[in-house]
């Protein structure tokens, strides 16, 4: 576990709830001024997933690549409104690396292309494997580098995991930004929260959203009475999700797709740079990930006091500090780990 690199944000942004809702609700409106790289040619594929699911991706390779990163974004949204994952590709590119980008399952033009349901990173990890080996067949260099954020972290890390088990020798490691590890203490932290309930009613509006999307492409997969019982992330896992992955309990499907469990059998090299002041996360899985960090060599845990939840701007202080060109700090230390540790 090396320390943690040195970060500061603005002044007004030390606490990790503005921060994150002013990155949500402002930043996202503006991130083209404060982002210099242009964005790649991406050419689109439909990659094939774990049991035959088809994956929507996009991909783009620079002259002379030195390797490949392949990515993803959290619980809700798709390619075409994922800003921030649209800054790391664009910086990634910059810096000489193939880019891979895809729609993980019911996302997206995936959830346009198959009606197979999210598993938390279940089968989402194996994904991650296929998608490596097929971009190798595009051109896509090694070693070949698995990134996410949010539920997408927790993705990235079940790829890596599924990497190991399959002997993928390509996959050489990957970096998680604000990771989702254990959505059963999480949720309840959330739904006992005075402010975070605000936030879990916001994302299950999206997961509604979704829902009614999956069911327009693919009619009759859902009972719509279970879609209008949809009131919570957790009722959205029990009414959709967990019946079709065998489980019978949501706290079940939660136990078996956490990320914290796998950390300890991770052997490639690892980054998982976490705030402390994540409005997101029960805080109490802090002293549980610094724990497995220390026992396990291949994880570079860096905690940071403040960064909010994939957020991690920047103050002007701090860019100039490291000799950044933009507020996106998160991207370039995750960008500088790759270059050196992997």
């Amino acid at each position: 576990m090396s320390p943690s690199p040195s970060y500061r944000p603005p002044f007004f942004l030390k606490n990790g709830l503005i921060m994150t809702l002013y990155t949500a609700l402002q930043i996202s409106k503006t991130w083209q001024n404060h982002t210099h790289e242009s964005p790649p040619p991406y050419q689109q594929k439909i990659f094939t997933g774990a049991g035959g699911v088809p994956i929507f991706g996009i991909y783009a390779i620079p002259p002379n690549p030195k390797g490949t990163i392949i990515a993803t974004y959290g619980i809700v949204g798709d390619l075409e409104n994922q800003w921030f994952l649209k800054i790391l590709g664009r910086q990634a590119f910059a810096r000489g690396y193939a880019v891979v980008l895809f729609d993980w399952r019911a996302h997206g033009k995936t959830g346009k292309l198959s009606p197979t349901l999210q598993s938390d990173g279940l089968y989402e990890g194996e994904d991650f494997v296929e998608i490596a080996n097929q971009s190798l067949a595009l051109g896509c260099p090694a070693p070949l580098r698995l990134l996410g954020f949010s539920l997408g972290g927790q993705l990235a890390l079940w790829g890596l995991k599924a990497a190991q088990s399959s002997s993928n020798l390509d996959i050489a490691g990957a970096a998680v930004m604000c990771p989702s590890l254990d959505s059963n203490r999480s949720l309840t932290y959330l739904e006992n929260h005075p402010v975070g309930k605000y936030l879990e009613k916001a994302i299950t509006r999206q997961l509604q959203i979704l829902a009614h999307q999956l069911n327009q492409n693919h009619p009759n997969i859902f009972n719509p009475e279970a879609i209008a019982r949809v009131n919570s992330i957790r009722s959205f896992d029990h009414e959709l999700v967990i019946e079709k992955l065998g489980f019978a309990t949501v706290e079940d499907y939660f136990t078996a797709s956490s990320g914290l469990q796998i950390l300890p059998q991770l052997h490639k090299p690892t980054l998982i740079l976490y705030a402390q002041d994540d409005p997101l996360f029960d805080p109490s899985i802090i002293p549980d990930l610094k724990a497995i960090a220390k026992q396990n060599k291949a994880i570079d845990l860096w905690l940071t006091p403040s960064g909010g939840h994939v957020c991690h701007i920047s103050s002007k202080s701090c860019q100039k500090q490291w000799g950044d060109r933009d507020p996106w700090w998160a991207w370039n230390r995750i960008l500088n780990w790759f270059d050196t540790h992997v």
